[in-house]
């Protein structure tokens, strides 16, 4: 694949780092195929007993199987024809699942075309319930609406309209919602090779402004207590985490439930991008007391570094905006409407296991506060250097240290085999 457009591949390298080479290599396997049974008409085990396609079950869901392409043609069977399964990419089939599907439930797919989300959906709902499945690209919406009569369910009504359009009919209304948004389509690169050329950073930035404005229209339409499913079929941070954590941050009862990346060099798919995220009920999440029981999980790798290097506990009144954890005012007026630049003080960042506190936690905190520092006078030549973003020979192994100079906190170093790795913002430092 040595047509790979170069700014996807020095962004993977950036994601990836020691995955990135494993993952290129991946671009030389063939592209994975697979099907998924519609249960409305067939089971599995009737489908398996006919010895078709040599199939091979797909481990995210119950309904789907890999097969071989190269050996096997199943959409010119006339059981595809009959709508006994549906033709669908594997690491697409990690989606639906994660809705969690009820009979009886009304539920919204809002970019629906070709249709391997809605026609899913309708499995599970078993023609009960209702699913709207919407389209807005008059050309797609043919696709879906002979994908979808060939299943054979009753309970689907087709729309082709755009998202703000919908959530006036139905704000409020629907208990799941799966966005399967329009992206730039790296996952498409291994089976495509239209989607290579046709992709561009622009395009990227383009899709992430509609994703913006379709996740959020989406949100309204939600219940509360309902479950809003966001995928692509991308690898860009851009179009996955980042909307998703403006999202969380501009949606304070908006709790995300899982977030997960399948890779085509770690799985046996062409990769997928899935968030999870609940709509909490109004009575829920207006209080202080849940906020803080919402945040007892998030916050202990806080805890664990309050206790291990500060001598202070702060008052437990937390936020968490993405991996962000701020400590609120006391007193928080509605700033809903105001265009937000800090929420409290902003303590640090929740990494994967690990708490990484900001800088301006280290200005917040004084000299007593803190259990290993490191304090030079203002002539010392280790306060510039410090300023310089340079590591400091200590002589210790003692974790985060707040540096200071004449007792006043200049920021943050963690040591480690004697030496002293340089934490202060790299935009702030001086090159005198």
């Amino acid at each position: 694949m040595t047509n790979l457009p170069k700014e996807f591949l020095d962004e993977m390298k950036i994601i990836l780092g020691d995955e990135y080479n494993e993952f290129i290599k991946s671009y030389d396997d063939p592209k994975t195929t697979g099907l998924r049974v519609n249960t409305l008409k067939m089971t599995k085990d009737k489908l398996l007993s006919l010895n078709l396609y040599s199939l091979q079950e797909i481990p995210w869901t119950n309904e789907g199987f890999y097969y071989d392409e190269s050996i096997y043609r199943p959409g010119k069977n006339p059981l595809h024809e009959a709508g006994a399964y549906y033709l669908q990419e594997p690491s697409a089939m990690s989606v639906v699942p994660k809705l969690d599907v009820q009979e009886g439930e009304k539920i919204l797919d809002m970019c629906a075309a070709p249709g391997g989300k809605s026609t899913y959906i309708l499995s599970k709902l078993n023609n009960t319930g209702l699913l709207v499945s919407n389209e807005i690209n008059p050309i797609r919406i043919k696709a879906l609406g002979e994908n979808l009569e060939r299943f054979g369910a009753k309970n689907c009504i087709i729309t082709n309209t755009d998202s703000r359009s919908l959530r006036k009919v139905f704000e409020g209304y629907f208990d799941k919602i799966v966005i399967d948004a329009p992206c730039s389509g790296q996952g498409m690169f291994r089976k495509d090779e239209v989607a290579i050329s046709d992709w561009s950073y622009a395009k990227v930035l383009e899709c992430q402004s509609i994703q913006r404005e379709i996740i959020r229209d989406g949100y309204h339409m939600l219940k509360e207590g309902g479950i809003l499913v966001y995928s692509t079929c991308t690898f860009a941070k851009e179009e996955n985490e980042i909307i998703i954590e403006e999202f969380l941050d501009e949606y304070t009862d908006a709790k995300l439930i899982e977030m997960e990346r399948l890779w085509p060099h770690k799985v046996k798919g062409e990769g997928h991008f899935v968030a999870k995220i609940q709509k909490l009920e109004e009575d829920r999440c207006s209080t202080k007391d849940l906020k803080i029981k919402k945040l007892d999980k998030e916050v202990k790798d806080y805890r664990d570094f309050e206790k291990k290097f500060l001598n202070i506990k702060l008052d437990n009144r937390f936020e968490l905006r993405g991996e962000n954890l701020y400590l609120l005012p006391d007193e928080l007026p509605d700033i809903k409407k105001l265009k937000v630049l800090r929420y409290g003080l902003h303590l640090g960042m929740l990494k994967k296991n690990r708490f990484e506190p900001s800088h301006a936690l280290s200005h917040y905190l004084k000299i007593d506060d803190v259990k290993y520092i490191e304090n030079f006078n203002i002539n010392e030549k280790e306060v510039l250097d410090y300023l310089r973003g340079n590591t400091i020979n200590t002589g210790q192994s003692r974790g985060w240290v707040l540096v200071c100079v004449e007792g006043i906190a200049l920021g943050w170093g963690k040591e480690s085999n004697g030496v002293l790795k340089n934490h202060y913002p790299k935009g702030l430092r001086i090159n005198y």
